[in-house]
């Protein structure tokens, strides 16, 4: 089971250099010559019309519905199988990740309001979320012989807070509901758990399952993201036949390539590009863009760090093995990074949003979790070079 984990961190690693690379090029591209023929690609609508089923979106939002979605499918089945079968299995090694996490989601959230005095509320999940990939591939650069096991902690991190931040924002957005839809999805995710007893069940009975729940998802007004969150944890971690790998595993060594460094670099090529031809400083201040650069660079940090160590220093947790305390710190800040996930956050909670409130929220994304990245890699790379003792 350690294997698949090894496998992961790697595939995220690969990925993270991608998706830095994807996001400096979309605010190239934004802030270029080519940039008005950019955003009109993205504004351009395109209808949607399959049988009954008719949606018209524009480029960007179906990029957002039709992809996102699967990468959440992804992420839950992760949790699911790290908490069943993995890392976080093991009740000994389950309280530092599980502490990490809570701080992580609580302390930004906390830090993004008393910044924001209520202003604009709605953006609060946005600080909160941390980009595994990206924070992965920069640790994998300033500090590649780091305890494996604070790669997991960064790896569970990214897990629970994601899913937590995403699926709490999706179901506190502020939308008008059908009900008839979502009783529509809340019977397919029905028969889906009731598929996953068939261990010999075709995959094409689940890809039909997860489109149907999609689509209710999409009508009822709820974000889809939460169609994929809930669909993974449908899928049954058993195996198929005696001595065969478990469907959970299947499917997630399956999809996971394909949404590392397809589904994700599209997206925040179509989520990081930012025009800052008439943004202000006065802008970037304002309560919300300050309290998302906030929570990313100090809260998010903050809150994993000052748990873990209250945690391990209570006797609560145990120090990872062969981890320094400034390497504790140095990570607990690249979980600060928070590029995909928060991009996704900032468009879910900035709709309807003035134009230049949502590109001043997704700058504040790009700034405050660049300087958690360059001070999370700065003291990394510090902590290399020379060790510090420990204090305990």
């Amino acid at each position: 089971m350690r294997r698949l984990t090894l496998d992961y961190l790697k595939t995220e690693s690969g990925s993270g250099l991608v998706l830095a690379i994807v996001a400096v090029a979309a605010l190239g591209v934004a802030n270029s010559g080519l940039g008005h023929r950019y955003f009109a690609a993205l504004a351009t609508p395109v209808p949607v019309r399959i049988g009954d089923f008719t949606e018209t979106e524009t480029l960007a939002a179906w990029i957002r519905a039709l992809l996102m979605p699967v990468f959440f499918l992804v992420l839950g089945m992760e949790l699911k199988f790290e908490l069943l079968r993995g890392e976080l299995s093991n009740p000994r090694r389950l309280a530092l990740p599980a502490l990490a996490a809570l701080g992580g989601l609580l302390v930004p959230v906390a830090l993004y309001l008393v910044v924001d005095q209520g202003a604009a509320p709605w953006g609060w999940a946005t600080g909160a979320a941390t980009d595994g990939a990206t924070a992965l591939a920069a640790l994998s650069l300033v500090a590649p012989k780091v305890s494996p096991s604070l790669r997991v902690l960064v790896m569970s991190v990214a897990l629970v807070d994601n899913l937590a931040a995403v699926a709490l924002a999706a179901l506190l957005r502020d939308a008008p509901l059908d009900v008839g839809m979502l009783i529509g999805a809340g019977g397919v995710l029905a028969l889906l758990a009731l598929l996953s007893r068939w261990r010999q069940a075709p995959f094409l009975f689940y890809a039909a399952g997860f489109a149907l729940v999609w689509g209710f998802t999409l009508k009822s007004g709820l974000d889809v993201a939460l169609a994929g969150i809930a669909c993974a944890f449908t899928v049954p971690v058993g195996a198929r036949r005696p001595g065969q790998e478990s469907t959970l595993k299947y499917f997630m060594e399956s999809l996971h390539p394909y949404v590392a460094f397809v589904v994700l670099p599209v997206f925040v090529f179509s989520a990081a590009g930012v025009s800052f031809a008439g943004l202000r400083l006065a802008d970037l201040a304002a309560p919300a863009p300050l309290g998302v650069a906030l929570a990313l660079a100090i809260g998010k940090p903050l809150g994993v760090f000052g748990l873990c160590a209250a945690a391990i220093l209570a006797k609560l947790a145990r120090r990872p093995m062969g981890a320094k305390w400034n390497e504790m710190l140095g990570v607990a800040l690249l979980c600060g990074v928070g590029f995909t996930v928060s991009y996704f956050l900032a468009g879910l909670a900035a709709a309807g949003e003035p134009a230049k409130t949502d590109a001043a929220i997704r700058a504040a994304v790009f700034i405050g979790s660049g300087l958690a990245a360059l001070a999370g890699g700065a003291l990394l790379n510090a902590s290399r070079r020379a060790p510090t003792a420990d204090l305990a």
